[in-house]
């Protein structure tokens, strides 16, 4: 076994099951190898935290990107948002967005390798939508941002029950069409 070939094996079960306390005993169960094994390939635990979630990252930016080459380029920052969201809400998404909590509870949390995984997700996400962004758009960096604080906030306040808070908030901000 590889480390690329533990990579597809070890997601499939976080997708699943979440990180819990990102015991490797599951994690080599899930793989069909051993605690050690997955040491051996990946260093140590922090970085094999990383190293899956950063192969994570990478899964949901190509089911996005499959989504966005769908259609046409959105026209304004708002439409690209509003595709966003609505694939971020589609059930098969689901599992990334749980594994998204708990990477950002671990962060919050400092556990071993949940922030450094979580900065760099979130810099490749600044990046993609950077890259996705309406042409023509005065300041595609600023708008990155704007558009992922404003798509991390409503995806928080859906996951915690106020769905329709943060659809109210969107609309009283002009940031969905009416």
């Amino acid at each position: 076994m590889s480390k690329e070939s533990l990579l597809p094996l070890l997601t499939g079960h976080v997708l699943t099951h979440g990180l819990g306390q990102a015991s490797l005993r599951p994690l080599a169960q899930a793989a069909g190898t051993s605690d050690r094994m997955l040491l051996y390939h990946f260093g140590t635990k922090e970085r094999l935290i990383i190293d899956l979630l950063s192969h994570v990252a990478g899964l949901y930016s190509a089911a996005i990107d499959a989504v966005m080459a769908e259609g046409e380029r959105p026209a304004t920052r708002q439409a690209l948002m509003a595709r966003i969201l609505e694939q971020n809400a589609d059930p098969a998404f689901a599992p990334f967005m749980m594994l998204w909590w708990e990477i950002v509870g671990g962060a919050a949390r400092d556990l071993p390798g949940y922030r450094a995984a979580a900065e760099a997700m979130v810099g490749e996400l600044l990046v993609w939508l950077e890259g996705h962004m309406p042409a023509g758009d005065p300041d595609p960096a600023g708008g990155a941002r704007y558009l992922l604080t404003v798509i991390e906030g409503t995806m928080m306040l859906a996951a915690v029950g106020h769905g329709e808070t943060a659809r109210q908030g969107l609309l009283a901000g002009g940031l969905l069409p009416t």
